[in-house]
């Protein structure tokens, strides 16, 4: 998917920009003359994995077309500290109104891709996808799920409407776990997937004969997790969720589980740092 084809983002790039640089840069337009030119080095300041590169051109160009951009890596590679990961040149003033806004998506979105290559790395020689969950910045979805899968990560469903999630309220409204399956195959495409949260093996059993497509399993023990995997016996997608850290997913993974999933990866990424070093032409 090319984010960039989203007017969804675009207004989001114009919002960020708008809510930095209000009625103008106080201090640049005291001190930088229109015509001073120069180029701007983004440097990690730490070691990570990169994303949100594709982002700064159109960062830039709402400031000021002139600027150009010039990615030297590429989303989801790894970088060191002291990296050079991309440059933008032009007037001075566009690149200084600009800088933070850039700074701030490409240090949170490397955050978000360098946790989850963590996670991924972790159980990389085992069958098991490691995915997001909706618990992102509101209005940053659809990035912070890029950035994921910068990191080599898998998204799970992008909102409410692309997938069912039956959980303890909609069980609550209908009486079980079969009744609630039921309601939603009445009502979502057909091609839509239908998961069912369980939270011990009993409800594991009622979602099987229910004929959910994929079956959570909530903050279950890693003793119960392999059970459940062997009462499914490949009859539906197993997920295991809740609770999972980088020192136990390697475990969790072992019982046998298709998927695991982490709010993790988007709610608590550490930001990897960026900077950028500004030089000025001599004749500017």
């Amino acid at each position: 998917m090319d984010i960039l084809v989203s007017p969804q983002i675009e207004r989001l790039i114009r919002d960020s920009l708008d809510e930095d640089i209000g009625a103008g840069d106080l201090a640049t337009m005291a001190t930088i003359s229109a015509e001073c030119q120069g180029k701007g080095l983004f440097r990690a300041k730490k070691d990570g994995v990169v994303a949100g590169l594709v982002l700064l051109d159109r960062i830039f160009y709402f400031i000021d077309p002139k600027v150009e951009v010039r990615l030297l890596t590429k989303d989801g590679s790894p970088v060191k500290n002291g990296k050079v990961v991309a440059e933008a040149e032009g007037p001075v003033r566009a690149l200084l109104l600009a800088e933070r806004t850039a700074l701030n998506f490409l240090q949170r979105l490397s955050g978000t891709a360098t946790l989850t290559r963590k996670y991924v790395d972790a159980v990389k020689d085992l069958p098991c996808k490691v995915l997001d969950t909706r618990k992102t910045t509101p209005g940053l979805r659809t990035l912070e799920k890029y950035a994921v899968r910068m990191g080599g990560g898998t998204n799970h469903r992008i909102g409410l409407y692309d997938a069912a999630l039956v959980k303890d309220n909609h069980i609550e409204a209908t009486g079980s776990i079969a009744e609630a399956v039921k309601a939603v195959r009445r009502h979502a495409p057909f091609m839509a997937k239908i998961e069912v949260e369980a939270g011990n093996l009993k409800q594991v059993q009622e979602a099987i004969d229910a004929g959910a497509d994929v079956i959570m399993l909530d903050n279950m023990t890693i003793a119960q997790m392999a059970e459940a995997v062997r009462l499914v016996n490949k009859r539906a997608w197993v997920e295991a969720s809740g609770g999972i850290t980088l020192e136990t997913i390697r475990q969790v993974a072992e019982t046998g589980v298709d998927f695991i999933s982490s709010g993790a990866l988007t709610h608590s990424a550490p930001v990897v740092d960026f900077n950028m070093k500004i030089t000025m032409n001599a004749r500017s």
